[in-house]
């Protein structure tokens, strides 16, 4: 593997340096950066041993084609190409290429992809990508397409099958997953915990007046969360890496009228006295303990989130209070 302090993220096709060596170049949306992608970058990485080079490249888009093709299809992603990136390298990524998706890139051939971009920018030696690989206008290209251009232009074409199963190693899968509230099933998929990042911002305050003061993260629009309801987890503080037990709600508050902006609220345990507000956290998702619901009055709600506390102290492996 590079030196990871020689790590280089690309923005456009003119960024990458001229002087660039061979390399073996792996492409897709990569959204999630799930274990199926991960498998791919290893097959790339074993492929760039095999072929004695360097570097293997990522070459991602933004924003994702169907954002730019079918914008009423585009489906919610699951991270955003500044949290892709550091997902990318640490799978085992050397560089990333993000092009900056257009209607003009659409309409390319094939083989004006192959020539822009893998031949002339990144002088591939060789191309990993998952068997069911389209590129090009109209999704034209195959990866049979690509072999036929690797051998006109020196590159060797490694088409990876994903063993573990096209449905649970899929970026669809893991966000069925969070529709249905199954952080657990999206967790597997991944590879690693859901997870939600933001700064922390002043909400209506009525958790503190009930006793249970939240960390208000707002959903970011086009990205992903966990369907609505309560869940058990962790809130981490980016700045000082500090890590806290949670019951984390998802939705809207329902028992509250006029309330209408989805966001994540994080309820430290036991803890009344944290001034969050405006501090990045991370708000990881470890399992679901019920849906959304709307309480007839303040009491019933009152009750139920104490039952969540203590559900969420049994699911944590904390001990009873």
């Amino acid at each position: 593997m590079a030196d990871p302090e020689a790590t280089r993220v690309w923005r456009t096709l003119d960024e990458v340096p001229s002087d660039l060596g061979r390399t073996v170049v792996t492409i897709g949306n990569f959204d999630g950066v799930h274990l199926g992608h991960q498998h791919v970058i290893r097959r790339a990485r074993e492929l760039a041993d095999r072929l004695g080079v360097a570097r293997v490249v990522a070459v991602t888009f933004d924003p994702h084609p169907i954002a730019v093709l079918r914008p009423e299809h585009a489906p919610p992603t699951l991270t955003t190409v500044d949290r892709r990136l550091p997902l990318l390298l640490g799978a085992g990524i050397d560089d990333v290429l993000v092009v900056p998706f257009s209607r003009a890139i659409a309409d390319w051939t094939p083989e004006h992809f192959v020539e822009e971009i893998l031949v002339r920018t990144l002088r591939a030696a060789g191309v990993c990508v998952g068997a069911n690989f389209r590129f090009g206008n109209r999704a034209a290209g195959d990866v049979a397409t690509l072999q036929e251009l690797g051998a006109v232009h020196d590159f060797t074409v490694d088409p990876v099958a994903l063993d573990g199963g096209p449905q649970v190693w899929s970026s669809t899968y893991v966000r069925n997953c969070l529709a249905a509230g199954d952080v657990e099933g999206a967790a597997e998929a991944l590879g690693r915990s859901v997870t939600v990042d933001g700064a922390v911002v002043r909400g209506d305050q009525r958790g503190r007046e009930l006793g249970y003061p939240t960390a208000n993260v707002p959903a970011r629009d086009g990205v992903a969360v966990p369907a609505d309801g309560v869940y058990a987890g962790w809130l981490t503080r980016h700045d000082t890496a500090e890590r806290f037990p949670a019951a984390i709600s998802v939705g809207t508050n329902p028992t509250f009228e006029g309330e209408r902006n989805r966001r994540v609220e994080a309820y430290v345990l036991d803890r009344t006295d944290l001034d969050l507000y405006g501090v990045e956290v991370e708000v990881t998702f470890v399992a679901r303990i019920r849906g959304m619901r709307r309480f007839d009055g303040i009491e019933q709600l009152v009750e139920a989130m104490a039952d969540d506390v203590s559900r969420t102290r049994g699911l944590l492996g904390l001990p009873a209070r």
